[in-house]
């Protein structure tokens, strides 16, 4: 317990660390008509309950997986457990790609790729916040800025013979076969999930401190190279 209470701090300090000075969110009457895309799973607002996805009232600050009432996938509550805080940073990088954040995640939206569009969306939720006052000028909700992977390193092909040397370290833990005992399946994954993944503990949007250093260890390539192995490993 002491172990976990650590850990929790240790994420916390980490997220805290990564928040860079806030700026305007977006246009929130523009991000209601985007949130329709939503409304299939998601509610918000006055009467909001909880659909196949938790209702997102109050989502800015709350810890992932922590809403009461809701049953939340393995990884969701993996991602609450180690910290995850649902920052405008985090949600925007959900937003983008749920499932580069969260590994199996159940929610099936592909993502918002534009921008513009995550920012409107992020502006909306926050007019349902308990101080939307005080966003994005106080934490927990202060916007990140670099959480856009350059598309040059999404583009690099990597090499699986050099992945296959460098993945003993992550064989350690996570399982060759796919089969993932409280630890999440990386085997036959997306080689771009994998890369935004990989950058996501870099730049501690994802907030596992583990993760975080040893991604933190790789480069560019090197993340490619691991991508390009762990796609095909049969």
């Amino acid at each position: 317990m002491l172990g976990r209470f650590r850990l929790l701090l240790t994420c916390a300090a980490l997220l805290a660390a990564g928040a860079a000075v806030a700026e305007d969110l977006g246009d929130p009457e523009k991000g209601e008509k985007i949130f329709k895309k939503c409304t299939g799973c998601h509610q918000i607002g006055s009467g909001a309950v909880d659909k196949i996805g938790p209702h997102l009232n109050g989502i800015f600050g709350r810890q992932a997986a922590t809403h009461d009432g809701y049953r939340y996938s393995k990884s969701m509550k993996r991602a609450g457990d180690d910290g995850l805080i649902w920052t405008a940073g985090t949600l925007d990088a959900y937003l983008e790609n749920p499932r580069a954040l969260v590994s199996k995640t159940r929610m099936s939206f592909r993502g918002l790729k534009d921008a513009e569009d995550r920012a409107n969306v992020l502006a909306y939720l926050r007019g349902f916040s308990d101080n939307p006052a005080d966003i994005p000028e106080a934490e927990p909700t202060a916007l990140a800025t670099d959480h856009d992977i350059d598309p040059a390193i999404l583009a690099l092909e990597g090499d699986p013979e050099y992945g296959e040397y460098l993945a003993s370290e992550c064989l350690t833990c996570h399982r060759a076969d796919g089969s993932a005992d409280g630890i999440p399946s990386i085997t036959l994954w997306d080689t771009e999930d994998f890369v935004i993944a990989m950058h996501a503990y870099k730049r501690k949007l994802r907030p596992h401190p583990v993760m975080q250093m040893m991604a933190g260890r790789l480069n560019d390539e090197e993340i490619a190279a691991l991508a390009a192995y762990f796609k095909d490993l049969e």
